[in-house]
């Protein structure tokens, strides 16, 4: 007999679960719903979204909620009390620091629990639970262990005032020098005047407290500026939020503080699921999330796991009856609020921002910050703060590694600027890409550096056409220094000069090229040289002093001849008669002296020379005047004939200092205006006056337009700049422009590298091997002078002789000619003259007057039978007439005209 079992027991054994499972129903709902309030197209509220979504877990959080302005108190409270009445258990959402009280008095008053990632704000409503944690102790720690006494705090009113509260606390108490700036209160200009204000007072160590998206416009404008000597402090929780792509570069001193552990696997899989989340009702920017987005997030969670444990505990939460009185007078606590509030203060939890856990008062306890700083590299861990251990450092600082590596795996942007010869565009650089459409001494002097060093780079040229200074008003660096000290480059080959401002916030290798201030002037036209030329070695003073020595001393001479018995002589006389006194005779007359005077002059002699002592010391002191005259005229008549001088009004500086006609100017925004500007040299110091308040202005934007200027100046304008391109435009046609005078200043040409630049060294190392190898002189050989289009005469022909032309000597012929001419003029005058006298002694018709030569002499009158014959200089007479013949010797003794029978 099969026995069978009653069902009766097991009916009894299900029922009482079938009675707790009913009763749990009905005490405990299985949807909860859950207000929010955030901004509309706010990060935090796409990530509660994705946060609800992911959490499916019984008992379900169903989302309620307002899109409201946080700012606004009326549209706050008509959310807040709206959802109230809606029946939702917990509230999540941001506030403002205009509203975070009106928050706090209806949760207090309603008994709703709040939870926000916003600000952490000090309070003792426990119904506020406050997701992120609070920085005044971390940052204090953070001050002690940089031992920071004096530094300017710079902070938001929402976030900042409970952290100032607390610095100005421990500044009264330790003596630190604190300044304080509301980043609320200053506009963006406001903000870089602050920044020149602190640069100033070398206010070096800031601290900047505000919200994200505030602290990344406050840092695009900081790297605006020299960050070598500056530390920040950025006293919020997402370093690695912050764009710090372009920032790193520059090599700041930056640390702040991280609450999110990216590498934590647990992490980076929510954050993967976050980027691959896709919801109809949401338009999300697909990017990671961020640390008030991972506060959110853990929000959720605590959320979702309190109402759990409320489920399990099987407490009555339900909503009933007390709904709709958000402003009731006097308010209504709801009676079941005070449950879920600890409910969700005794969660306990491993969240995306670390262990979650609220004291009473809703405030995160128990948290760990890791603390960061930025390096070349990017982001890296030097720390962390607990509150068990305070602030523990755990960086590991290797010495610098001089080496250069892992360059192949970098193309690197050598910023450059387009100046003859340094750098041009080739001529069809329209076929051409990249590198390879510049040329010139930069160009070339770039791919040297690259080879030595072993990296790959791309030339750009700077946006503003600029070499770099630093703007007076908004204290930023402009051209390439601006765009190595703003990360934009990473290295500048260019003719940037080496000075000490650009040094301060960039380095510079050794000079590649030495050189100083010039300057720039229109050729003067060449003076052609005159008929009269071979004048010139001597100045018209000399010559008339000449003239009158000549003339004094012929007139000297004659005097002393005259009185010295020495140079007296008698004359043998064939007289037989010896009673009669001898007749004596003195060569040295005034026309005798005058022509000894200027034989020795010439330098040629005379076939007369003083007898006595006194003739002969005029003589030798006439001689030596001569000696040195002649050759003092002779060294410099060589170069007068052969060189076509060039006549310019301006030889220095000093001369331009000292007028007003010709205008003078250097490029704008340039090392040689910078020079001018700084100079305490009286000279320059006038010149800088001169510049800065000349109208129309003398500054030119670049080379190419002073040079221009200088050009279409008719020479009333002269450029300064630096003498290697002055020597290389003087190459270049039309050849109009020379340089003059000797450099101002001496200064280098330098490779440029931002601060820290690991390449600084490598560059730095390439440029002084390529100096020793004499590849720099041979490369300004090859663009300076081997390309050069004026010759070595600077502008004239290579092939140029100094050969004389006629013009140079054409008035020594006019000389010669007139001489010729005036003696043929002078002999017919004496003939004649002697004629005439001759002619009345003898009673004939004179030659000149046209009675012909018979009358001279009794040349005709016999038919030819007699007349006057010469022969080689000698007259013979034949038949003359005895009066006429004994008249000759008389005639030719007393003229001298060679009429006698032995000739003269």
């Amino acid at each position: 007999m099969r026995l069978q079992s009653s069902p009766l027991p097991s009916v009894l054994l299900l029922l009482p679960l079938l009675l707790i499972g009913l009763c749990s129903g009905t005490s405990f709902p299985s949807n909860i719903n859950i207000g929010g309030l955030f901004p509309t197209g706010s990060h935090e509220y796409e990530v509660f979204r994705f946060a609800l979504a992911q959490h499916q877990d019984i008992p379900k959080l169903v989302p309620q909620v307002d899109m409201v302005d946080t700012g606004s108190s009326f549209a706050m409270t008509y959310a807040f009390c709206s959802q109230f009445s809606k029946g939702v258990y917990a509230i999540m959402g941001l506030y403002d620091r205009r509203t975070v009280n009106m928050l706090m008095s209806f949760c207090g008053s309603l008994h709703v629990c709040f939870v926000t990632p916003s600000f952490p704000v000090q309070t003792n409503n426990q119904f506020v639970l406050q997701l992120r944690p609070q920085l005044q102790e971390p940052l204090m720690a953070l001050l002690e262990h940089f031992y920071w006494t004096r530094f300017v705090y710079m902070y938001s009113s929402d976030s900042g005032l409970s952290v100032l509260q607390r610095i100005l606390d421990t500044a009264a108490e330790q003596g630190w020098q604190v300044t304080s700036v509301n980043l609320d209160t200053l506009t963006e200009s406001a903000f870089i005047k602050l920044l020149a204000d602190l640069d100033y007072k070398k206010d070096y160590q800031i601290i900047i407290d505000c919200e994200l998206d505030r602290l990344n416009s406050i840092l695009n404008l900081v790297k605006l500026r020299n960050l070598k000597n500056y530390h920040y402090i950025l006293a919020n929780l997402g370093f690695m939020d912050m764009n710090v792509t372009e920032f790193q570069k520059l090599g700041p001193n930056v640390t702040g503080f991280q609450l999110v552990n990216r590498s934590d696997p647990a992490v980076m899989k929510i954050n993967q699921d976050w980027l691959d989340f896709d919801s109809k009702d949401l338009k999300l920017a697909r990017r990671r999330l961020k640390y008030t987005g991972a506060l959110t997030y853990d929000g959720v969670t605590v959320m979702a796991t309190a109402f759990q444990n409320l489920r399990r505990q099987r407490i009555d939460i339900s909503r009933r009856g007390n709904a709709g009185e958000c402003l009731a007078n006097p308010p209504a606590p709801w009676g079941q609020g005070i449950d879920i509030q600890r409910a969700l203060q005794q969660v306990r939890l491993e969240g995306l921002t670390g262990h979650v856990q609220f004291d009473e008062r809703g405030h995160r306890t128990n948290y760990t910050l890791t603390v960061m700083e930025l390096s070349h590299t990017g982001p890296r861990k030097i720390g962390y703060w607990n509150e068990r251990r305070g602030y523990v450092n755990t960086a590991v600082y290797r010495p610098v590694v001089e080496e250069f590596y892992g360059l192949q795996n970098r193309t690197y942007v050598v910023t450059t600027i387009l100046e003859a010869p340094y750098m041009m565009l080739k001529k069809n650089h329209e076929q051409f890409v990249g590198n390879d459409k510049y040329e010139g001494y930069c160009a070339e002097l770039a791919s040297e550096i690259a080879k030595h060093v072993g990296f790959a780079y791309r030339l750009e040229l700077v946006g503003d056409g600029k070499y770099g200074a630093r703007d007076a008003e908004t204290k930023m660096w402009n051209g390439m220094v601006g765009e190595l000290v703003y990360g934009k480059a990473d290295v500048a080959v260019a003719p940037l000069t080496i000075t000490l401002v650009r040094e301060q916030v960039i380095d510079f290798t050794k000079p590649f090229m030495s050189l100083g201030i010039s300057i720039m002037i229109k050729k003067p036209t060449k003076s052609k040289p005159g008929v009269f030329s071979f004048l010139d070695p001597l100045a018209y003073e000399i010559w008339m002093c000449i003239v009158f020595a000549y003339i004094g001393v012929s007139v000297v001479l004659f005097l002393v001849s005259r009185f010295s018995p020495y140079e007296w002589q008698g004359e043998d006389e064939d007289d037989e008669d010896e009673t009669l006194a001898p007749e004596h005779t003195n060569d040295f007359g005034i026309f005798n002296s005058l022509w000894f005077s200027l034989g020795a002059f010439m330098q040629q002699g005379c076939d007369i020379s003083p007898r006595s002592l006194s003739g002969r010391i005029v003589g030798g002191v006439w001689w030596f005047f001569t000696l040195i005259i002649i050759s003092s005229y002779t060294a410099n008549l060589a170069a007068f004939l052969t060189v076509e001088r060039m006549v310019s009004p301006i030889e220095s500086a000093e001369d331009l200092a000292k007028q007003t006609e010709i205008a003078y100017g250097t490029l704008d925004g340039g090392s040689t205006k910078e020079f001018f500007r700084r100079s305490k040299i009286a000279v320059f110091e006038k010149m800088w006056s001169y510049m800065r308040s000349a109208d129309p202005s003398v500054f030119v934007k670049n080379t190419n337009e002073g040079v221009l200027r200088v050009r279409k100046s008719k020479g009333k304008y002269a450029y300064l700049l630096e003498s290697s391109m002055n020597e290389y435009i003087e190459q270049r046609k039309p050849c109009d422009t020379m340089k003059v005078g000797g450099n101002l200043d001496s200064k280098g040409y330098g490779v440029a590298t931002p601060k820290g630049s690991p390449l600084r060294n490598p560059v730095n190392l390439a440029v002084l091997k390529l100096n020793e190898q004499g590849l720099l002189d041979k490369l300004k050989n090859r663009w300076w002078y081997d390309k050069g289009e004026c010759g070595t005469g600077g502008g004239d022909s290579k092939d140029k002789t100094s050969a004389l032309s006629l013009s140079n000597v054409a008035g020594v012929f006019y000389i010669l000619i007139g001489g010729l001419g005036l003696a043929m003029l002078v002999a017919l005058v004496e003939f004649c003259y002697k004629s005439r006298i001759e002619s009345r002694r003898m009673k004939v018709s004179p030659v000149c007057s046209g009675g012909g030569m018979a009358a001279v002499g009794g040349l005709g009158g016999g038919g030819g039978a007699s007349g006057l014959g010469g022969e080689n200089g000698r007259v013979v007479a034949h038949d003359f007439p005895k009066a006429g013949a004994q008249g000759l010797p008389c005639m030719s003794k007393a003229a001298g005209l060679g009429l006698s029978s032995t000739g003269m």
